[in-house]
């Protein structure tokens, strides 16, 4: 019997306490949330271009001048005289050491024309003891223009006076360049030609 009484309370008092926790939960329940507080705004503000502000464009270099043309070099046509090293040069009142000087004939003095074709005629030196002296001559000259238009085998036939201007006419001969004779195609030898160099002094020398 005591223990009925005592279980019956018990289960009172759990009850209670259950109604108590309910009442509890409800009231809280309907209370209002807690207020949240506002989202902050935030004003980002762009500032505008200053219109003063100076834009540097890029300009690209101007393109190099063209390179110069060089002048154009007219062709100079080379002296037909060759200078000689070994030869004396001298001035002497009313000897013309030139082109007067000497007297080498024309083409046509040559006993066959047409056979050759001068291309280069060197006239030859004075000697100087003959300019000197005063005295005029010639010399008669045989000679062989070979393939390549040179002179060859040089030899004199008659001269006046003897001896005097033998070695510079040979010598002047030596030189002398042709145009070879051409048979079928083919430059060939010209034997036997002749040429007669007259040494002049200058008039009124």
């Amino acid at each position: 019997m005591g223990r009925l009484i005592v279980s019956v309370l018990l289960g009172a008092a759990v009850t209670f306490a259950l109604f108590v926790l309910m009442a509890t939960l409800i009231a809280n329940s309907q209370r209002p949330a807690d207020e949240v507080p506002p989202t902050p705004v935030i004003d980002i503000v762009m500032d505008e271009p200053d219109s003063a502000t100076e834009v540097r464009q890029r300009v690209p270099p101007p393109p190099p001048p063209p390179p110069q043309q060089p002048p154009k070099m007219e062709p100079q046509e080379p002296d037909s005289a060759e200078p000689d090293p070994g030869a004396v040069s001298f001035n002497m009142p009313g000897v013309d050491l030139g082109g007067n000087s000497i007297d080498i004939g024309s083409p046509g003095a040559m006993q066959r024309d047409g056979e050759a074709t001068p291309i280069v005629r060197i006239e030859p030196r004075y000697p100087i003891q003959a300019a000197r002296d005063g005295k005029e001559g010639w010399v008669k000259l045989s000679f062989t223009i070979n393939e390549l238009g040179g002179v060859e085998d040089v030899e004199v036939i008659d001269a006046e006076p003897k001896r005097i201007f033998d070695r510079e006419a040979k010598r002047a001969l030596n030189k002398w360049k042709y145009k070879p004779k051409i048979v079928e195609g083919k430059p060939v030898k010209q034997f036997n030609m002749r040429v007669q160099l007259d040494f002049k002094l200058e008039a009124g020398s």
